[in-house]
């Protein structure tokens, strides 16, 4: 059951990043201006925050194995939009669309710490979280690969066939959950919805915990919206299958999530975030400072993507391994709430990137992305021990 959630969370969040390698691509066809492109990425990042505030806190409320399914086939409509999409506002409407109903993988995480025993719950989110993760990563790889052999239409609507098949999976495998209601709410939506601001306002941890996460995930999305366009810009050259191998390489850094789950369930969540944080610092120090000619500054790039998404991972799994601790009838809001604020770094990075590369260069968006998990380590050093 751990390993079916963690295959489904890492194909629903894919469709999140389909587009980030093909900016280029879409763009050109949509006729979007390059000062804008970042916007395809954006607007999914950000129809996927406003998803976790009103769609994730469902969890708490309704049975989850149909709200999982009711929202894939959602997500499997906008995808077969998108793929016939013709003019820039039909696609990015459906970009948004498909961040809208992405945030059902954000349903299954907390549904895998739910049937977990609470000794080993760090690890089992870790391996779901891993899932998720490699669905991230794979994402970039194999869009483009599908791009240069079929075009950037196929990418989304082979996602939309695979959305639609796996809802008929998880409507079979998965077991019925129907959320306990208590006196955090009252069983209905609007008062759901209210209580987001009251556990936000009275849970120091989610608040550190996001920041933190909002960070690294700015740098994140920043740095994997821009690097495709400096490896297809003269300076490197590579092919859309260049650009694919390359970040495939990076896929490496998702190994990070089991062992930062494995940390934290030892209590040893304080110092996983420093070295995250700390790493993610140097991923963005390293090509600023390591110049040399093309080879070296792509060993370099490669380097530092990979400790990047590891940093990335260790950050995000400890980060829900502490939310996961505390009471489980509000498990999906804080997950919910967690996850809206650090897309909300990810939307940030992801536009600043693409206008920073218009603007600024290779060398700017460095620098930007370098200001992101520089801020959260300025954060982690007012925590207390």
């Amino acid at each position: 059951m751990v390993w079916l959630m963690a295959t489904a969370t890492g194909l629903i969040v894919a469709n999140l990043y389909y587009a980030q390698p093909l900016v280029g691509p879409i763009s050109q066809a949509t006729g979007l201006a390059p000062g804008v492109a970042g916007f395809v990425v954006t607007l999914t990042q950000l129809g996927y925050c406003l998803g976790m505030i009103f769609i994730v806190p469902l969890g708490d409320l309704l049975e989850n194995r149909r709200l999982i399914v009711t929202a894939l086939i959602g997500v499997a409509c906008a995808l077969a939009v998108a793929a016939f999409s013709t003019s820039a506002a039909l696609f990015l409407a459906a970009a948004f669309c498909i961040g809208v109903g992405s945030v059902v993988a954000q349903i299954i995480v907390p549904f895998a710490s739910h049937l977990s025993k609470p000794e080993t719950r760090g690890q089992t989110v870790g391996k779901v979280v891993s899932g998720l993760l490699l669905g991230i990563m794979l994402a970039r790889p194999v869009s483009s690969l599908l791009t240069d052999a079929f075009g950037w239409h196929a990418v989304f609507m082979l996602s939309a066939l695979v959305m639609a098949g796996l809802a008929f999976v998880l409507k079979r495998r998965l077991p019925l959950r129907e959320p306990a209601h208590t006196s955090t709410h009252t069983g209905n939506y609007a008062a759901l919805l209210a209580s987001l601001w009251f556990l936000l306002k009275t849970t120091p941890i989610l608040r550190r915990r996001s920041a933190y996460q909002f960070c690294m995930f700015g740098a994140f999305s920043l740095f994997w919206t821009t690097v495709p366009l400096i490896l297809a810009s003269p300076a490197f050259g590579m092919s859309q299958t260049g650009i694919a191998i390359f970040a495939l390489v990076g896929v490496a850094g998702a190994l990070a999530s089991p062992i930062a789950g494995r940390r934290a369930d030892q209590g040893k969540s304080r110092s996983t975030t420093a070295i995250a944080l700390v790493a993610g610092v140097l991923s963005f120090a390293a090509p600023l400072l390591l110049q040399g000619g093309r080879m070296v500054d792509l060993a370099v790039l490669v380097l530092a993507s990979i400790v990047l998404d590891a940093a990335v991972s260790a950050s995000l799994v400890t980060g829900q391994r502490a939310l996961y601790a505390l009471s489980a009838d509000v498990r999906s809001r804080l997950n919910g709430l967690y996850m809206a604020i650090f897309f909300m770094g990810g939307a940030l990075g992801s536009s600043l990137g693409g206008w920073m590369y218009a603007h600024h260069g290779w060398q700017g968006v460095l620098m930007t992305g370098l200001m992101f998990p520089a801020a959260g380590l300025l954060v982690f050093s007012t925590e207390r021990r």
